[in-house]
């Protein structure tokens, strides 16, 4: 895949898992709800996350939780914008806006936005294409539907998703800006989320990168028994499954650990130097893992001290982030 430029970065996939750290400045989110409803605060979320990892900020001003009220254009700016500017002057970081409104990723854009992440996947706004052409802006395109009712939920979803991707080429913005999501916890039962996460490596075939959000939602909690503040280890699970399974972006709530979790799950699946940062794990040129000292036994070298050390190659009712009524057989409800 290219690189994506987001604001001055270069984002080259194949090396290493991205993290986008939520910020949601609602007073209404499933997870995080009303604790960084302050700019202020926000702000200093932000650059909280960045220190413990994030590569890119996600700043969303709506609620995609059940329940949710859907708030107006206006509204929703009027919650962003102030965390927005100084994000842009201050973080240092690409910043995304959370949004499925044309009007307001214009406004987001204007401002200097980096990217648009949209939940209702082009379609909930017919100008949300224009827009994004218009300025040439990188976009997540997610998966999302009314009723959790599938034949074949991994062949609707990159269905939907090539759908996304077409609409946006054809109103001119470059393939090469876009990214697609799956739409874990949208529209779908937990087994369907499940399924999802189980076969993500099928997305790939879209010839995009990927990104998914398991962070804390309910299927996590349908499966554990757990409520929202305790799926950190569920959460880590996931993601480590979604880097295996060829994942490009991870966007998370709980960033220091997830950071953790997917440098551990890279060093696994790709090249484990590259994953493992500053000085690597050998001491030795990224992919030089797996060729041992001559007279080591082979996948393990000698330590420092003497001894050894192994190698190891939304949108309303029915758009719905954790509705948690359902059973994991998938005859009913989501998540």
């Amino acid at each position: 895949l290219p690189p994506l430029r987001l604001g001055s970065r270069d984002f080259a996939f194949g090396s290493r898992t991205y993290l986008m750290g939520v910020l949601n400045v609602t007073p209404d989110s499933f997870s995080d709800g009303g604790l960084f409803f302050d700019p202020g605060e926000a702000v200093d979320q932000a650059l909280r996350m960045i220190a413990e990892g994030a590569d890119i900020i996600d700043v969303g001003g709506e609620s995609a939780r059940p329940g949710s009220v859907e708030i107006g254009e206006e509204e929703e700016l009027r919650r962003i914008r102030p965390v927005l500017e100084r994000l842009l002057r201050e973080c240092g970081a690409p910043v995304s806006v959370d949004t499925y409104k044309a009007s307001v990723a214009r406004a987001a854009l204007e401002m200097g936005a980096h990217m648009i992440n949209d939940i209702g996947g082009l379609r909930a706004d017919p100008a949300m294409p224009g827009v994004l052409a218009s300025y040439g802006a990188p976009a997540v395109i997610m998966h999302n539907k009314r009723e959790a009712i599938y034949r074949d939920v991994m062949g609707e979803v990159i269905s939907f998703l090539r759908k996304g991707i077409d609409l946006a080429v054809e109103a001119g913005l470059p393939r090469e800006r876009i990214v697609v999501d799956p739409g874990f916890g949208f529209g779908k039962t937990p087994a369907h989320n499940l399924t999802v996460l189980r076969r993500l490596r099928e997305i790939r075939s879209l010839g995009v990168p990927v990104m998914i959000g398991t962070s804390r939602k309910s299927t996590i909690g349908k499966v554990l028994g757990l409520p929202v503040e305790e799926r950190l280890e569920g959460t880590a699970a996931t993601v480590a499954l979604a880097v295996a399974a060829g994942a490009d972006f991870i966007r998370v709530h709980d960033v220091r650990e997830m950071a953790r979790v997917a440098r551990m799950a890279d060093a696994v699946v790709r090249d484990a130097d590259r994953a493992a940062g500053p000085g690597g794990i050998t001491g030795r040129a990224p992919g030089a893992l797996g060729h041992p000292e001559p007279g080591a036994e082979p996948g393990v070298e000698p330590g420092a001290d003497g001894g050894r050390r192994l190698d190891g190659n939304r949108l309303d009712g029915g758009w719905v982030e954790d509705r948690v009524n359902g059973r994991l057989d998938g005859r009913e409800g989501g998540s």
